[in-house]
């Protein structure tokens, strides 16, 4: 799961790493004043006496004292000692790896716009900083983990807690499920019921899909092998009233948690969106969660900024993650419209959704 991005960003580190550990040239000996030679006597010519020479001897003149000097070899061998143990990278560093591998991110699903918060949080963590060549490897992993930590870090969605603060209040916990067509809404509704059944929670659904064929049958399908009743309507009913029947029907059953369906719809389509516009307004309900599917890739963003700006989303489920081998669309969809992810879809069974975990997540693509 997540292979590709894994991949990624463990490239990532080795390279920057990489930039580090280089070795820093040789420093330069310092050149020495090339000797003059000693002037030979001239050699006197043939039938005549050299003339003696006067030997001049200097009065005694005392030294004024010097200041000591420092050696200069100690500082060029302690800053060559330095520079081999310690490296600073540079925004250059930085931009030539993001610029050689954006184009891998982006088959990661990474979106352009997460690229650049991760461009500038390793700027912002690692630029300047003396790294040691022995730990740089330690370090950069750390600036990745702390900045995928900030792009997902939201405040998180505990839906057991509020179905136990629903109970206590005597009013139903409404959840609404939007999402576009084949995003998986149907079932990650019957696993988050499974969820809180587990929990001891009585939840009941609400088929206010009435616009898609057979969608009425397959809730109730995962209602009867879940032992939970399902609110329905006919086909082509008004949606907003299936939720609000679902309401009622849970205050006077005690039922703590409405699980509503709807239609799978695209921000297009003017009459489902209108219809969807009405359903929240009419119902109020207390959560809104949008089900993506994250093998979408990078539509996946265009459509959490649709539904948020249509209606506004307060949770986010990744649907089909045991089979996303890339893994960016869970990264770009939470830092594009800043909600949390509540669940990921794990598999096929009712049991196979996740509560999503940041660190968990940030560790299995870094790890």
């Amino acid at each position: 799961m997540f292979g590709f991005l894994k991949k990624k960003l463990s490239d990532g580190v080795k390279k920057l790493s990489a930039k580090v550990e280089e070795a820093p040239p040789a420093p330069k000996e310092p050149k020495k004043a090339a000797e003059k030679p000693l002037m030979k006597p001239a050699k006197p010519e043939r039938g005549v006496e050299p003339k003696p020479t006067k030997t001049i001897i200097p009065e005694a003149v005392t030294p004024e004292p010097k200041a000591p000097v420092e050696k200069p070899e100690q500082k060029t061998r302690f800053g060559f000692f330095k520079r081999i143990t310690e490296r600073s990278l540079t925004e250059k560093d930085i931009d030539d790896f993001f610029d050689e591998n954006e184009a891998g991110f982006m088959q990661a699903n990474v979106a352009v716009e997460v690229i650049d918060f991760l461009r500038q949080g390793l700027k912002e963590r690692l630029v300047g900083r003396p790294v040691k060549r022995a730990g740089a490897s330690g370090l950069i992993t750390q600036a990745f983990h702390e900045t995928l930590f900030e792009a997902v870090n939201r405040e998180p969605i505990d839906l057991k807690k509020l179905a136990s603060e629903a109970r206590k209040n005597r009013k139903p916990l409404c959840v609404v499920f939007l999402g576009f067509n084949g995003s998986g809404k149907t079932t990650s509704i019957a696993k988050v019921a499974k969820h809180l059944l587990d929990a001891g929670h009585k939840p009941v659904l609400a088929a206010a899909d009435t616009f898609r064929a057979a969608s009425i049958e397959q809730l109730e399908h995962h209602g009867s092998k879940l032992g939970v009743n399902v609110i329905k309507h006919d086909y082509g009913s008004d949606a907003a009233a299936v939720v609000f029947d679902a309401k009622k029907y849970a205050e006077k059953n005690g039922c703590d948690v409405v699980l509503a369906d709807t239609a799978g719809r695209m921000h297009t389509d003017k009459n489902l969106m209108d219809e969807l516009t009405k359903l929240i307004r009419v119902n109020q309900p207390d959560l809104k969660i949008l089900v993506v599917d994250s093998l979408t890739g990078n539509d996946a963003v265009q459509q959490a900024r649709q539904f948020n700006g249509a209606v506004g989303v307060d949770g986010v489920i990744m649907a089909k993650t045991d089979v996303n081998e890339k893994g960016g669309s869970i990264l770009s969809v939470c830092y594009a419209i800043k909600k949390p992810i509540v669940f990921m879809g794990t598999g096929q069974d009712y049991g196979d959704l996740k509560p999503f975990s940041p660190e968990e997540f940030i560790e299995s693509v870094l790890g």
